[in-house]
């Protein structure tokens, strides 16, 4: 092993040890693999400022191929709930972070995950403009619909008379935790944002291989 790889192991090794002690779900093992996958794809990424992190052109690629997402406005609302700084590029630990509630995460984890992605102006509040938006990005639309938008403001409505407890045309997070401890399948209500458990079953076999085995 060269000085330098032997170098570039112990960084990896010390920022997993200090990762997996911030983060849940992920032990100090895996966090070393997350990061070494990190690097690997940063050295994909053409973008010179890759020092920074992925790019959103990068992240949604990830999300697209390796966890199977297509709707555009969710890929940018998870980029950005990955994204905790605003800096338009997800760093090592924002992506372990990120992964970690992605993959692994408590339902109160997911509920406010789901909400901060479905809070299109983050607001605090999902608005029926919002929830039009998703809905209508997420839905396929028949060519046979004189007027699809009509039967997606029904479904806006109806979502509103199921969680909307305060009745004030809007859901807030209490709205949405509600909703969701009363029937989990609302989780992911207004468009797929988290993983399906087959994609994670294949991502995590791939990331967490031994990471000395190569």
């Amino acid at each position: 092993m060269s000085e330098m790889s032997a170098m570039n192991r112990k960084i990896i090794q010390n920022l997993a040890e200090t990762f997996s002690r911030q983060v849940k779900h992920f032990d100090k093992t895996e966090t070393e693999c997350l990061i070494r996958l990190f690097n690997g794809l940063l050295g994909d990424q053409s973008d010179r400022r890759a020092g920074n992190g992925l790019d959103r052109g990068k992240f949604r690629n990830i999300l697209h191929k390796t966890f199977g997402m297509t709707d555009d406005m969710i890929m940018d609302r998870v980029f950005h709930a990955f994204d905790k700084d605003n800096d338009s590029y997800v760093s090592v630990k924002e992506w372990i972070e990120g992964l970690s509630v992605f993959l692994r995460g408590t339902l109160d984890e997911k509920i406010k995950y789901c909400f901060d992605v479905y809070d299109l102006n983050g607001d605090g509040h999902i608005s029926r403009e919002e929830m039009f938006h998703m809905l209508k990005n997420s839905l396929i639309r028949q060519p046979t619909e004189e007027d699809p938008d009509e039967g997606i403001k029904d479904l806006v409505e109806i979502a509103l008379k199921k969680m909307d407890h305060d009745h004030d045309g809007r859901l807030s997070s209490v709205d949405f935790e509600k909703a969701v401890r009363e029937e989990n399948l609302l989780l992911e209500a207004f468009g797929t944002c988290l993983p399906d458990a087959k994609s994670i079953l294949a991502f995590e076999q791939h990331a967490f291989q031994d990471p000395h085995e190569n």
